[in-house]
C-alpha cells in the first residue's frame, strides 16, 4: 500500500470523470472525481496506510454504484438483482451490501414496487398469468409476500380470465393453421399452459375460440385438449 504524500492529481485523458493520483511522485491510482470529493484528497495531502485503505473502500464502492445505477437505468431492478449484479463484476459482499442499502435510501431500489410494476407491466403488456407471474418474481429474488400483495392489487377471476383471451387471440391465427381440433386445443392449450394461465381457465377458451372458428363443427362441451 503506497502511503506517502500526493504529488500531483492529474484528470484522465480519456475519462474526464476520472483523475490519476500520484503519491510521492509515482502513480498510485485512478479515482473518480466522487472518490476525490468524498476524501478531500488534494497535493500535499499525507495518506498513511489506514487513508490508503479508506481510498481503496471508497473509489470501489463508488465503482460498484456508478455500475448499479446504469443497470437501473435500463430498468427497474429488484434488490436481489442489483445484488447479484455486483457479485458478478467481484465486489466484495460489504461493497455490494452498501451500495444496495444507499440506493434503497435514496428510493432507487424498492422491492415492493418493482412487484407490482412488474405486475402490472406482464399483465398488461405480456399477458401473463398468476402463476407464471409468481415464478419470474421468485427469480427475482421477491420475497413471498411482497408477491402476493402485488398480485393481490389487481387480482379477480374476470381480470385473469380476459388476459387469457387476450394472450390466445393475439397468437390465434397461427394456431388456427392446425385443422385437426384436437391438435389446436393442444398446442394453444400448452402456450397459454406456459405463461401461467391455469387450466380451468384455458378449457372452455379453447373451446370457444374453436367454435368461432368451426361454427359446423359439432363438439362435447365437456370435451378437453
Amino acid at each position: 500500500m503506497p502511503a506517502g504524500t500526493i504529488t500531483a492529481i492529474r484528470q484522465q485523458t480519456n475519462d474526464a470523470q476520472r483523475v490519476n493520483i500520484f503519491i510521492d511522485g509515482e502513480f498510485a491510482i485512478g479515482i473518480s472525481l466522487n472518490t476525490l470529493t468524498r476524501m478531500r484528497l488534494a497535493v500535499g495531502v499525507h495518506l498513511d496506510d489506514h487513508g490508503w485503505q479508506q481510498l481503496v473502500a471508497c473509489e470501489e464502492a463508488d465503482q460498484a454504484m456508478q455500475k448499479a445505477l446504469r443497470q437501473l437505468e435500463r430498468r427497474p431492478r429488484s434488490v436481489s438483482e442489483i445484488s447479484r449484479y455486483l457479485q458478478r463484476k467481484g465486489f466484495r459482499e460489504a461493497i455490494c451490501q452498501q451500495v444496495v442499502a444507499r440506493l434503497q435510501e435514496l428510493g432507487l431500489l424498492n422491492d415492493a414496487d418493482f412487484a407490482e410494476r412488474w405486475v402490472a407491466n406482464r399483465r398488461t403488456l405480456r399477458y401473463r398469468g398468476e402463476r407464471a407471474l409468481r415464478a419470474e418474481l421468485r427469480q427475482k429474488g421477491i420475497a413471498p409476500e411482497l408477491i402476493e400483495d402485488a398480485l393481490s392489487g389487481e387480482k379477480d377471476e374476470l381480470g385473469e380470465a380476459l388476459r387469457a383471451e387476450q394472450a390466445a387471440r393475439a397468437v390465434l391465427a397461427r394456431y388456427l393453421k392446425h385443422t385437426d381440433r384436437l391438435t389446436f386445443q393442444r398446442r394453444l392449450g400448452g402456450y397459454l399452459l406456459r405463461r401461467g394461465f391455469a387450466s380451468d381457465l384455458i378449457r372452455p377458451l379453447l373451446l370457444r375460440l374453436w367454435r368461432e372458428a368451426h361454427p359446423a363443427d359439432d363438439i362435447d362441451d365437456e370435451e378437453h385438449y
